[in-house]
Formats: C-alpha cells, structure tokens, sequence
C-alpha cells in the first residue's frame, strides 16, 4: 500500500513493512522522512504489529542520503528544520517504538542512509550492500555518528571511516559489528521478515518491557549527543567550505577548498 509518493507501507503478518521508494536513490528530502516518521508512529499505535522492517524499494539503493537542495544555499535554521526530523525526532519514535525494529539494507546506504539504518535495532545486509560517511567529502560532518559509531565499533575504526569518507562492503561492515548478519540479495526480504517473524512470536508484554529496558540500558547520554550533532552540523552545513563542496558535488568538479572560511 502506497501512503505516501515516496513510502510503501504495508502490514501482513504482524509485521509492518516500511518500504521507501523516491527514485533514483531515495534521497532523504523532508517530506519522505515525514512520512517515514509518520509511518512508524503508525506502527507503534498499531496493536496488530509485532515487529516493523525498514528497507527499500529500490534495487541499487537503500539511501544515498540527503537530498542535497536540503542543505546548499539554506539558513541554519532551515537546515535545522530538516535535521530536527532526521536526527531527534526518528530516534524518539524508534526509542518509544515499544515493539522491534529491523532495517533490511540493500544496494548503497550513505550519509543520512546509515541514521535511518542505525535507528533500527537490527540490521542485516544483501551480500552487495555498501556502507560509508560521505559528508567530509561535501565539506560537511556524518555529526550524529560521532556519537553512534564509536560506540558500536571502537573510536579508532570509527575515526578512520568518518573522516576518509571511503565506502566498504557488507563483509567489512559485519565484521565491525555494524551489521548481525548477510544474507543473499534475492533472499534479504525473506529473511528480514522471518527475523521479525521470530520477534512478532514473542510476549508483546515482555518484548515492550524488554526493549524499553534494553533502550534505557544503552542510551549512554544520547539526548546530549543528539542536541550537539544538530549544532554541529547546522554550524558547518552554512559555512563556504561546506557551500563550496555542495556546489563542487553537483557541478561534478574538483572543490576548491580555502583555508579558513569568511
């Protein structure tokens, strides 16, 4: 069922499938994450839904990440407004979602791609999934995986991936810990339901109970960290170096970087 021009949703078997469809590689503009914060508090009032999947529509791609209008020529108080979605208002629905949460990655997941995979509480990734931060290479910051990443796979790995910008494969990703498990391409939506299948069979009670603990237990001060991204990134996102490589990217040329900004 298609609620929204760049969102799938559909429920069958108690499990929510929340598919995003905004070709050519669902970059993430404001009104498709709207809709996917929508959908997800949909599933979380949905008393019939036992477990939610987050993926794709697309064959070659997950999320390629912003869409870049958001960000170039943009106040930042506009590119707050997006980021207030994106960053705080994602991870509070998945927070208080109350029932289990799995992305399905598939094809290229990048920049604002890997927050939408990282809310989830599991991932698991087709065998030609690619993973990366590409926002150093724009002059902008990956600022809501300094918090996550390091945490997830050790503060020197991190470092090393946010700051080249390099993309890596599933292989690569699972052996970091990014990822629980890779599955055959053919086979990704299989086997994402029959994981959220095995949750949906649990006592709802204590899958809600559970996860609510399970969240508290591993916040680890993320609120804080959540509130420094939005700044952070807000404050590079307007400066010229960050303007100079938005238009470079779109220009498809080299960026001419200065040494300070004005």
């Amino acid at each position: 069922m298609r609620t929204h021009a760049d969102l799938r949703y559909e429920v069958l078997d108690r499990i929510a499938e929340i598919r995003l469809d905004r070709p050519p590689v669902n970059a993430l503009s404001l009104a498709l994450l709207e809709a996917l914060i929508g959908a997800l508090r949909r599933a979380a009032a949905d008393e019939s839904v036992r477990a939610i999947v987050l993926a794709s529509a697309l064959p070659r791609a997950f999320s390629a990440g912003l869409d870049l209008g958001l960000v170039r020529g943009k106040s930042a108080s506009e590119v707050r407004r997006f980021l207030d979605r994106l960053y705080i208002e994602l991870f509070d629905v998945q927070h208080s979602l109350g029932k289990p949460s799995i992305a399905a990655v598939g094809g290229a997941a990048r920049g604002g791609g890997m927050t939408l995979a990282i809310s989830c509480d599991v991932l698991i990734a087709g065998e030609s999934a690619t993973f990366g931060y590409p926002e150093i290479d724009v002059g902008l910051v990956p600022a809501i995986h300094f918090a996550h990443l390091p945490r997830i796979i050790g503060r020197h790995r991190a470092f090393e991936l946010l700051f080249s910008g390099r993309a890596f494969d599933a292989e690569e990703a699972a052996k970091l810990g990014l990822v629980s498990r890779i599955v055959p391409d053919e086979e990704l939506r299989d086997h994402a339901r029959a994981l959220a299948a095995a949750f949906a069979g649990k006592s709802p009670t204590a899958m809600r109970l559970g996860r609510a603990a399970f969240m508290r237990a591993n916040d680890l001060d993320s609120r804080r960290s959540v509130g420094e991204a939005v700044e952070l990134f807000c404050n590079v996102a307007t400066t010229d170096s960050a303007q100079e490589g938005l238009a470079a990217f779109q220009e498809k040329r080299p960026p001419r970087w200065t040494l300070f900004d004005s």
